[in-house]
């Protein structure tokens, strides 16, 4: 059975055939580049330096490795394969599609098979013998395509990923602790190919579900991420666009959205992504998929230092010290009802939903542990920031 492969067809023909037409090489050389300049107006330059390089050589070297084949079969494909693989590769850098090559590949072949067409029909070659030359000069063009392909792909999976470690590194500097100087951060974001916003939006991040498929992040290319990391986040310059339907671009992630700030305060950003995330974990807020900072700032106000605030609960809250369990907290219930609404029983035992009796009772016991500090300002307002933190805490 006859080979499909370009290799094997060529093989197949006749080597004087190959020398008769070598003479040939060079003038096609010349009609195939200038049809393709005609075909493709991105070629369509003065063909000095690198690129016009490129081209002509891959034009001649495609010639040439045809030639050497013909009736013999040595000149194998992985000689010549670093020509088409490099091409591929120069249309990544010179930032064009594979489009134009491919065409360029296809207007070589059209240009051959005339070529070769005529050439054959000059010295009386048989239709068998000009029908195998034209499936060995398209099965090669398909087969130098397919090395393009993979340069091209190999150059713009090197290209991603020195990209996504420039970005890596550009991330660590805008959240490290102290701060990187705005002059670097400018330089690693020009090297990442970044573009700097004025302002930047953390989110720290937690994995709720399965191990981590890096397919099933739906994010934009412009926003910086770090997955792998021990605390891992993502930070984006426009988070309107970026954060709409976060819990649905990024499955089985917790999220928690920092404050908006400068780019060069991006690690305080973090810090209240992650204290937020904190009263999460802990059961403090809401187990939410997707959490927003801005949405619990009272509460990330009034648990900031904790230390303190426990040392309020305690001087505040001492005549409780002698209570049950039970009396504390119904007590503790009546009394931040009181402090907020400074009602009257019946309007208390209302929001209670008890008898205003047990409310008035209550009050009375309230007025024995606290008595006059009832009436101070100061003293109220300690009171109902260390309920509101004891409640808070309740579950911790």
């Amino acid at each position: 059975m006859r080979s499909t492969g370009a290799n094997g067809l060529w093989a197949s023909l006749p080597r004087d055939m190959g020398e008769r037409f070598r003479p040939r090489a060079d003038p096609l050389a010349r009609a195939i580049l200038q049809e393709v300049q005609r075909a493709v107006p991105e070629y369509a330059q003065p063909l000095e330096g690198a690129f016009g390089q490129i081209i002509t050589q891959g034009i001649r070297q495609a010639i040439l490795h045809c030639l050497d084949t013909i009736g013999q079969g040595t000149a194998a494909l992985d000689k010549w394969s670093a020509v088409f693989r490099n091409l591929g590769r120069v249309e990544f850098k010179e930032g064009r599609s594979l489009d134009c090559l491919q065409t360029a590949y296809r207007v070589g072949g059209r240009v051959a098979w005339r070529h070769v067409s005529e050439f054959g029909q000059g010295i009386g070659a048989d239709a068998d013998l000009l029908c195998t030359a034209a499936e060995a000069i398209f099965a090669y063009v398909d087969e130098i395509s397919a090395l393009s392909i993979e340069g091209y792909t190999a150059a713009q999976e090197r290209a991603a990923g020195t990209r996504a470690r420039r970005r890596r590194r550009l991330l660590e500097l805008m959240l490290s602790d102290p701060p990187s100087s705005p002059q670097s951060i400018a330089a690693h974001a020009a090297n990442a190919q970044w573009a700097m916003p004025a302002e930047v939006t953390v989110v720290a991040l937690e994995r709720r579900l399965g191990p981590m498929d890096p397919d099933s992040a739906d994010l934009d290319s412009d926003v910086l991420v770090d997955f792998e990391g021990p605390k891992p986040c993502l930070v984006t310059g426009d988070p309107d666009k970026h954060l709409k339907d976060l819990a649905e671009r990024l499955p089985g992630w917790r999220a928690v959205i920092g404050p908006a700030v400068r780019l060069t305060e991006a690690p305080r950003s973090l810090l209240w992504a992650r204290r937020t995330l904190r009263l999460v974990q802990r059961g403090v807020l809401p187990d939410n998929p997707v959490t927003r900072y801005s949405d619990h700032l009272s509460t990330l106000w009034l648990l900031a230092d904790e230390f303190l605030v426990r040392e309020l609960c305690t001087r505040s809250l001492a005549p409780f010290d002698d209570l049950t369990p039970k009396q504390r907290a119904r007590l503790g219930e009546t009394l931040l009802i009181w402090l907020q609404s400074r009602g009257s029983a019946p309007e208390i035992a209302k929001k209670l939903k008890v008898h205003p009796q047990t409310v008035r009772y209550r009050m009375h016991q309230l007025i024995d542990l606290f008595g006059d500090r009832l009436n101070n300002a100061d003293d109220r307002l300690d009171m109902e920031i260390a309920l509101r933190a004891e409640a808070l805490l309740a579950d911790d």
